[in-house]
């Protein structure tokens, strides 16, 4: 015959330990679901997501009341196309933080608070990419397989844009600089010539005062002609033949 006396014992302290293992996971669960709710948002605000779905609230028979004209339904497809737009930025910064954040988390550089937030955002990054496709469908079946592809495509041409209006602002900035530099090397240049000019007439003086020394050579020079010539001239003269007749006889 089973005592159950002496099994009332174990079985009432089984039954209360589970009973407390329950109720402290679910204290945690709650309390952690409180925390991570607290917790900052990875990023800010969605304002293309509520934009949308302020378009999609609009109630028709207000408008009808006011008699303005309907919504069409381009507007709503170009709200939903920036929504998908902000999705695939949002989602290709979680791709990039996520290896250094994870390696950060090991090395115990940050807390498992960021690491809490960081999972979240993707979590919510992962349904609405759902909610997008599934909005994309509704409008025309297929095109929640294209939507990201067209977003993605606008998002560069917006990038591109970006860019080209940085490079128009710093034009004049460029030109202005390259105006500055040009006169500066024009001014350095007409400098180099005027002293190139200077240095040229400087040593053209002596050479042209040099030939000047050799003048008085030339005129002792001529003075010997000259006496060489007045010599032989006597030497021809009447007088010196009758003394060199003389002189024969």
């Amino acid at each position: 015959m089973v005592d159950w006396l002496s099994l009332a014992v174990p079985l009432a302290y089984l039954g209360i330990l589970i009973g407390s293992l329950a109720t402290f996971s679910s204290l945690y669960r709650k309390r952690k679901a409180q925390k991570a709710f607290s917790l900052e948002p990875w990023f800010p605000a969605h304002l293309q997501r509520d934009i949308y779905f302020s378009l999609l609230h609009i109630d028709p028979s207000s408008q009808n009341e006011k008699k303005s004209p309907a919504i069409p339904e381009s507007i709503f497809k170009a709200a939903l196309l920036r929504r998908a737009a902000e999705d695939i930025r949002r989602v290709l910064t979680l791709r990039s933080q996520k290896q250094a954040l994870s390696t950060l988390l090991q090395r115990g550089s940050v807390g498992d608070d960021l690491w809490q937030r960081f999972l979240r955002a993707e979590k919510e990054m992962e349904e609405e990419v759902k909610d997008v496709v599934s909005e994309a469908n509704a409008y025309v079946p297929g095109w929640g397989q294209t939507i990201f592809q067209s977003a993605n495509e606008m998002t560069n041409n917006h990038i591109y844009r970006q860019r080209m209006n940085e490079q128009q602002g710093k034009l004049a900035e460029e030109r202005a600089w390259w105006d500055k530099k040009k006169t500066s090397i024009k001014e350095s240049f007409m400098k180099e010539l005027d002293e190139g000019s200077e240095t040229k007439a400087a040593e053209s003086t002596p050479a042209q005062s040099a030939p000047a020394a050799p003048a008085s050579v030339s005129d002792d020079e001529a003075v010997l002609v000259e006496a060489e010539n007045s010599g032989n001239s006597n030497v021809g003269s009447p007088k010196a033949q009758k003394k060199k007749g003389k002189g024969k006889k």
